[in-house]
């Protein structure tokens, strides 16, 4: 059997996929990945052929395109999906589609062409139509203010969508012989999507408006230790706090590593920064910091005080497995529903707006380092599922 994984997006869209593609091909089936080519070195570490598809997501991210572009970057996108998934798609039974909406419509319209069955997969289910969330607004296509129904926000959403993407998409639809869609976000979700997050940290709720297969959360196995120096540096003094934002360039908190550095200080604790890219850096040559780049990111939090993180939903469920306490400063996109999980829970605290201070950050840190958060943090550790990947491939070679 012969599967095709499609992604476009940050670490977080193209890890888990990663996880996945372990886990069938130990199955014994010979998958490949269709991803930007940012994640070539990741792919071939673990030895998955990959097909790089579209633009550098780092670049596409930290060039932030305005909302007048959006339909322009995501013609281009669609196209490209066309292009590479095509080809990547050759010979494949099945395809498993992710990542950002566009791009999803584009690897879902190639495998409609090619006569592939394919799943749709979301890493939240923000996006999954719901009476108890509501969805996503996209930038420049805010809600009303005031009251709305939740079926009312649903139809805004799948207005929004089609505004930004139906003509993009269609085009290339019928370019490559498909008739249009009417509705493009109801085309992506499909008659059965599957969320592959962890119920409980995630928990999908009944009474819904479809059926969602929820597979667990798929874990990227990671057998790596971490540098010599970073062990040295853990092993030299009492559990650091680990700040790192991810795939978030932090455009509006410049003085981001400062803060952080300055924040954590204030609590009498080391510091471990996560470059990311952000390029976060030291800001003095004090040694209670240390800088690190790609690593186990598991492995690292589960020796930290608590970690600071952007809240997206790789990184949150990392930190939420290592029984580490929280910070999250949310961003953007699903990020706040993240927060709002993590202090619902109360294994962390949700940072207040995306641009933290010294003062806020220190009063956050503050409480997610007492006694009563990190014994909620430990106890929560223990009911997250690890067999998320064992159930979709299973699942999937079905």
């Amino acid at each position: 059997m012969r599967v095709l994984l499609s992604t476009y997006g940050s670490r977080g869209d193209v890890e888990p996929i990663m996880g996945l593609a372990t886990r069938v091909r130990e199955l014994g089936a010979e998958v490949r990945v269709c991803a930007p080519p940012d994640f070539a070195g990741l792919l071939a570490g673990i030895g998955i052929p990959m097909v790089p598809v579209g633009p550098s997501a780092s670049a596409l991210t930290a060039a932030a395109p305005p909302t007048s572009s959006m339909s322009e970057y995501a013609a281009a996108l669609i196209a490209d999906q066309f292009e590479a998934v095509t080809k990547a798609a050759e010979g494949c039974d099945v395809m498993v589609v992710t990542g950002m909406l566009p791009a999803a419509a584009g690897a879902l319209s190639v495998a409609e062409k090619l006569g592939i069955k394919a799943v749709s997969v979301t890493f939240q289910q923000l996006t999954l139509l719901s009476p108890h969330h509501e969805p996503l607004a996209y930038p420049g296509k805010p809600f009303p203010p005031g009251p709305t129904g939740d079926r009312e926000l649903w139809d805004l959403d799948a207005r929004a969508i089609e505004e930004l993407f139906g003509a993009a998409l269609n085009t290339s639809r019928v370019a490559n012989g498909l008739p249009p869609v009417d509705g493009v976000r109801d085309y992506v979700i499909g008659d059965l999507p599957w969320l592959a997050t962890d119920p409980v940290l995630d928990p999908w709720r009944e009474p819904s408006y479809f059926d969602v297969v929820q597979t667990g959360a798929w874990i990227m196995p990671d057998e790596r230790s971490l540098p010599a120096g970073l062990t040295a540096f853990l092993d030299d003094g009492p559990p650091p706090v680990y700040v790192g934002f991810g795939s978030m360039p932090m455009h509006a908190a410049a003085d981001v590593a400062q803060v952080s550095i300055e924040a954590v200080r204030a609590q009498g604790r080391r510091i471990v920064l996560g470059r990311g890219w952000a390029d976060l850096a030291l800001i003095d040559e004090r040694n209670d910091c240390f800088v690190v780049g790609e690593v186990n990111q598991f492995a690292l939090f589960s020796r930290a005080a608590a970690v600071v993180h952007h809240g997206g939903a790789g990184t949150t469920l990392t930190a939420t497995r290592s029984g580490a306490p929280q910070v999250v400063v949310p961003q953007a996109t699903d990020q706040p529903y993240w927060a709002g999980r993590v202090a619902e829970l109360g294994i962390g605290v949700a940072h207040d707006g995306p641009v933290p201070t010294t003062e806020s950050l220190a009063a956050a840190l503050e409480q997610a380092l007492a006694a009563e958060t990190g014994e909620r943090a430990r106890a929560v550790a223990g009911t997250i599922r690890t067999d998320g990947t064992t159930m979709a491939a299973q699942l999937l070679l079905k």
